[in-house]
């Protein structure tokens, strides 16, 4: 009976490897599977110092399939909008898409980040920008921290995606492209950004990954076209080109007061093009700013172009619902100069647990016990070969570096202090496995 059992867990296991291989093979993320989605509202994923000078403790609203048995599921985190002064989770139009897309069977997060800025110039308006970057940086290491602990929401960390609305897209926008320092720097002095936090920040769930898949724009702006380069992570947008508040071209951000000269996505797409990052773009041709927000067949539309571009990035092969238009009006590329000065990232360790983390090269079978109290074995699938074992702190600081032709590896006690590292361990042949440990 236990060698029936034991088949039936194999193939079961193969059944469910073999769906999340195919995943809009049942209509499954191209369609709505589910009739209800779960909510669970106010859930905690980090805090932070607002603009008031207040800690500020930093929540989400996760919507979840109903009656879901996947184990591994797109996450998409969502950021609403505002004018970084105003909004929250529940905003309609954030509400609206989470509800819709947890239907599909994705997980969404529909996050509050920290609001408010004084005076009302272009300087406070790029702090706000940064504090809500370091907020949505620290939703998405919520749920890599999660992967790796309790796996409550079943995220699969190698689908997450980020995207907003208004604010919310230009926090999301700036989340995935703007990566280093000096980008920054145009606008805020060194020692500001420091003061601030760094691009990073510290709202919550240090030293895990904040890498995305693909990021959402719904009229939204990057403070600089030249910081989407190539290489960089696709997109996709939707914007009006009568949009008065968040240009759709190149043009003064405008929430009632003009604050700050801003790229939209209309000159994102002509960069995007020209560096070879993939953009669908869809054009509201006359209309203003946020038009799905209070029309429903406008909401439609954004969902059903929203989801041609996630499923494209699933590697799904349905067609298309809403291709996208030809673009309205001409982006010209002003002269832009970049930088190379690298981001100081909150945890740059070698090895950072990053979005295939959890796909593992099999250099370690075991680790235990962990967390330890005592002394760390560390054992080696290929048992015939040298292995260089290397221990991290959060700051990127080496504590051990050995190699050993042995079957497995101890790791003493007396040689390390109490808290979290990370343990790399790489092969004679240039394989690697870097995964967290923890010392009492």
């Amino acid at each position: 009976m236990k060698k029936i059992y034991s088949l039936a867990f194999s193939t079961l296991v193969a059944f469910m490897s073999l769906s999340a291989q195919t995943p809009c093979s049942t209509g499954r993320y191209a369609a709505d599977t589910f009739t209800a989605y779960t909510t669970s509202s106010n859930v905690v994923y980090g805090s932070n110092i607002n603009s008031g000078g207040s800690t500020q403790s930093l929540k989400m609203d996760i919507y979840e399939p109903t009656g879901d048995v996947e184990t591994a599921r797109p996450l998409i985190i969502w950021a609403h909008g505002g004018s970084f002064q105003t909004g929250s989770s529940t905003d309609g139009d954030v509400t609206a898409l989470s509800q819709a897309f947890a239907k599909k069977g994705y997980v969404c997060a529909s996050i509050n980040y920290r609001l408010g800025f004084f005076p009302l110039d272009s300087i406070n308006a790029i702090k706000a920008v940064v504090r809500a970057v370091q907020d949505m940086k620290a939703s998405i290491r919520f749920f890599y921290k999660d992967r790796l602990t309790t796996n409550t929401y079943k995220i699969d960390t190698n689908n997450i995606f980020i995207g907003g609305s208004s604010a919310g897209a230009i926090t999301a926008l700036h989340t995935a492209y703007l990566d280093k320092t000096c980008e920054i720097n145009y606008y805020l002095t060194p020692s500001i950004v420091g003061t601030l936090g760094g691009i990073d920040g510290y709202s919550g769930n240090q030293c895990y990954s904040s890498k995305v898949k693909g990021v959402i724009n719904l009229c939204g702006a990057l403070g600089r076209y030249g910081w989407l380069e190539a290489g960089d992570i696709p997109f996709c947008s939707m914007h009006g080109t009568a949009d008065g508040t968040v240009k759709y071209n190149r043009g003064m951000v405008n929430p009632g007061v003009p604050i700050i000269l801003l790229d939209g996505s209309r000159m994102l797409k002509e960069q995007a093009n020209a560096v070879g990052v993939n953009n669908p773009f869809y054009t509201w041709y006359g209309q203003n700013h946020v038009p799905y927000s209070s029309n429903t067949a406008y909401m439609d539309t954004t969902i059903r172009f929203v989801r041609d571009y996630l499923i494209s990035r699933l590697g799904c092969t349905d067609a298309a619902l809403l291709p996208q238009n030809t673009p309205a009006q001409t982006a010209t590329l002003y002269s832009y100069t970049g930088c190379t000065a690298n981001v100081l990232m909150t945890c740059d360790v070698p090895g950072f647990v990053g979005v295939n983390e959890l796909t593992k090269a099999s250099v370690i079978t075991n680790v235990f016990p962990n967390p330890s109290d005592n002394d760390m074995t560390v054992e080696f699938s290929n048992t015939n070969t040298t292995h260089r074992v290397e221990l991290f702190d959060v700051t990127g600081k080496t504590i051990l570096s050995e190699s050993t032709d042995q079957s497995s590896y101890k790791i003493k006690k007396n040689n390390v202090a109490g808290g979290l590292y990370f343990l790399k361990v790489t092969s004679k042949a240039g394989e690697s496995t870097t995964q967290k440990v923890v010392f009492k």
